[in-house]
């Protein structure tokens, strides 16, 4: 297999780790990325001492900001010059109470949909020089549960829950992958692929980190026996980052390792294009 470098966001925990650790192995240049430095450096170390794979680097930002985003983006490209595979794995639950990061922006939103969109925007040109590059977004299953979207609403300033800013980031960014897939195939760019999925719910600290409320935090803890563990939580992101069977495959909605059915009971391509365009707006500045 040829030696791919790749970006895994939100790397230090769950998923995002076991995706990083399982690429090392295969022999791939992988960069991890945390907010933490400290758990980010001994993470690193972790997975260079358990792969043998000494090509483990790391990257530092908060993602909840967009500027910081933007400056990871940047020193990434100025660092490596070279990208394969991004794997925009971050992503979280946010708490019972609607909060805004410091750039005013509803939290959910901020990481689950306009960082992805931001490094994928951002990553484009250095993707394009790659022989065959990839983009994974790792949506999730609950991009069914979010409700009717209200495009007056974005920032859920007035229909706020966490379910519901949740499943509609969620939702948002498989049609926003959908909508980068289409624009690279209108460019004529046919060596980057755009690709969503869901990875499997898994019994890792996703969701117990945060104030969710009792109700929610009582659901996730009574589930944690029986979710799957973070080996079999990773497959689709692996599988979707270097598989050769999805090597052309653009545009598509993976789970279990299989392309599979997105919700579609709010789609429309000129809805696709609201959500795009909004992301386009609120992520201005920043590219």
């Amino acid at each position: 297999m040829e030696n791919k470098v790749i970006l895994v966001t939100g790397a230090t925990d769950g998923i995002g780790k076991e995706t990083a650790k399982v690429l090392a192995q295969q022999g791939h240049t992988i960069i991890i990325h945390g907010r933490n430095e400290t758990k980010l450096n001994a993470v690193a170390d972790e997975i260079r001492a358990v792969t043998g794979n000494k090509n483990t680097g790391t990257i530092k930002a908060d993602l909840l900001s967009l500027a910081e985003t933007r400056k990871m983006a940047s020193e990434f490209k100025s660092r490596y010059g070279k990208l394969d595979v991004l794997v925009n794995n971050a992503g979280a639950v946010m708490n019972r109470q609607r909060e805004t990061t410091g750039e005013g922006l509803e939290k959910t939103m901020a990481l689950n949909l306009f960082v992805p969109f931001l490094l994928m925007q951002s990553f484009t040109e250095v993707l394009a020089k790659s022989p065959a590059a990839r983009i994974v977004n790792v949506s999730s299953e609950a991009h069914r549960s979010g409700g009717k979207p209200d495009f007056n609403d974005f920032q859920l300033e007035k229909s706020y829950s966490q379910i519901r800013a949740y499943g509609l980031s969620k939702l948002y960014l498989i049609w926003i992958t959908r909508q980068m897939a289409s624009r690279l195939k209108e460019k004529g760019i046919r060596n980057i692929t755009a690709n969503s999925l869901h990875p499997g719910v898994i019994a890792s600290r996703f969701g117990l980190d945060a104030d969710k409320g009792f109700i929610i935090d009582f659901l996730f803890k009574l589930a944690r026996p029986f979710l799957k563990n973070v080996e079999d939580g990773a497959k689709t992101s692996i599988y979707a980052a270097v598989s050769p069977e999805v090597e052309n495959v653009t545009g598509e909605y993976f789970n279990k390792q299989k392309i599979a059915k997105a919700d579609d009971r709010y789609y429309s391509p000129g809805n696709e294009k609201i959500v795009w365009d909004y992301c386009e707006k609120i992520t201005a500045k920043y590219l």
